[in-house]
């Protein structure tokens, strides 16, 4: 069967300077403590300070407030450090709760006050933005250790005293559980934007080998109708006094030329078009369309000369494409850079697996020669011609040899494997 000439509409056509949409990235909740951290931190610095005064307002450091002696003065002062030193809870987690942990400690000991509120504030702190696992867990064994021995539960255990290493415990869990999320939702993120940057490069790849096959197709269809539409007009041009009968039959066959070679890049730019267009869009040539072609090429060469061997039917849709666009570029060069005086032979062979291509010319020039260029120079400099053959042969994992011969000839020869197995 014919495969489609181009499957691929316009619009599904993967293309990155069309502005491809962007894959949805799913973007976390963003609360006041994320949107507004640094005036957050503040009301959370202002907040415990007035709770820690609080409540030694209602215990037994009450006098600690009216300040009347060196000792409630340094206790106050320790209440602003211990609190005020939140501002720096995000960036360095384990040194304010060693600042808080030290500030609690001495007011424990030595002055006539209770602790520090902050202290939960910062437990939370050290779970939820320590990097380092280790300092985070010497941070709240620290405290554990603290708390338990100032509410006696070595001595005595309480109900209270149990509660309170429980309360310890779970404020630095909380903030853990909660940074390990975090860091998954920003793998994920990540992942995401990463995916997308795959995928953007990988429109870009696929418009960029659909560029280049366009390319070659275009270059295989136009080259061999102007090739044919040239050598017809020169023929008729050189006969038109002596024979206008055979001068007007040789345009004829230049109109019909140009027809086709303008449908056939109709339907190859079909693709650039819209879906909405509703240009049906013709099979793509295969091996059952070689005899078609040797008759038109006959028409101007001298003589063509096609065989071939093995069962062509049932080869895959890309290999007989191949085959034909090898088979029409090599005659093309023959009548560009030979004349039509030249003598072809085209054979194709099936066996074992790999489809065999001959195009050989006799290298016969005496006839009319439109463009004097060697093949070699083409394949050279860069062009579609040789090059384009040599890259579909590749594409398939064959190879193409393209070169010249004993006698002044010049062959084409390439081997592309049909994935049959022995035939």
């Amino acid at each position: 069967m014919k495969s489609s000439s181009l499957n691929t509409p316009a619009s599904n056509l993967p293309n990155a300077s069309l502005g491809l949409p962007k894959l949805p990235v799913w973007q976390p909740f963003r609360g006041p403590f994320e949107r507004w951290p640094h005036l957050t931190d503040l009301l959370i610095v202002l907040l415990m300070f007035l709770l820690t005064l609080l409540m030694w307002s209602h215990g037994g450091a009450r006098e600690v407030l009216a300040m009347q002696s060196l000792w409630d003065v340094m206790a106050f002062q320790l209440a602003f450090v211990g609190c005020f030193v939140l501002l720096w809870r995000r960036t360095h987690p384990w040194q304010v709760q060693g600042v808080i942990l030290g500030a609690t400690i001495l007011l424990e000991l030595g002055l006539p006050a209770d602790g520090i509120v902050a202290m939960a504030v910062s437990l939370y702190s050290l779970g939820r933005y320590e990097a380092n696992t280790r300092a985070s867990f010497i941070g709240v064994i620290a405290t554990l250790v603290f708390v338990g021995f100032d509410q006696g539960i070595p001595v005595q255990p309480t109900a209270a005293g149990t509660i309170a290493v429980m309360l310890v415990w779970a404020l630095w869990y909380i903030g853990r559980r909660l940074r390990f999320r975090g860091e998954y939702l920003r793998l994920l993120e990540e992942r995401a934007e990463y995916l997308e940057r795959e995928r953007n490069a990988e429109s870009e790849r696929a418009v960029a080998a659909e560029r280049t096959r366009i390319a070659r197709e275009m270059h295989d269809v136009v080259a061999h109708q102007v090739s044919l539409m040239t050598v017809q007009a020169g023929a008729a041009r050189a006969i038109s006094r002596n024979n206008p009968q055979a001068a007007s039959e040789a345009m004829a066959s230049v109109e019909a030329a140009g027809r086709q070679a303008m449908t056939e890049m109709r339907h190859l730019l079909g693709v650039l078009r819209p879906t909405s267009d509703d240009t049906g869009l013709t099979p793509q040539p295969d091996l059952n369309d070689l005899p078609a072609l040797i008759e038109k090429v006959r028409q101007v060469l001298s003589e063509v000369d096609y065989e071939t061997h093995g069962a062509l039917d049932g080869l895959p849709a890309s290999v007989a494409l191949a085959a034909y666009r090898i088979v029409q570029e090599s005659l093309t060069n023959v009548i560009k850079h030979v004349g039509a005086a030249a003598r072809v032979q085209v054979s194709l062979c099936v066996g074992h697996g790999i489809l065999s291509i001959r195009v050989r010319d006799d290298g016969n020039t005496i006839g009319e020669r439109p463009m004097v260029v060697s093949a070699i120079d083409e394949q050279s400099s860069g062009g579609h011609g040789i090059a384009g053959m040599r890259e579909r042969a590749e594409l398939l994992g064959g190879h193409l040899y393209a070169g010249a011969v004993d006698g002044g000839a010049f062959e084409v020869h390439a081997q592309l494997p049909t994935g049959m197995g022995k035939t």
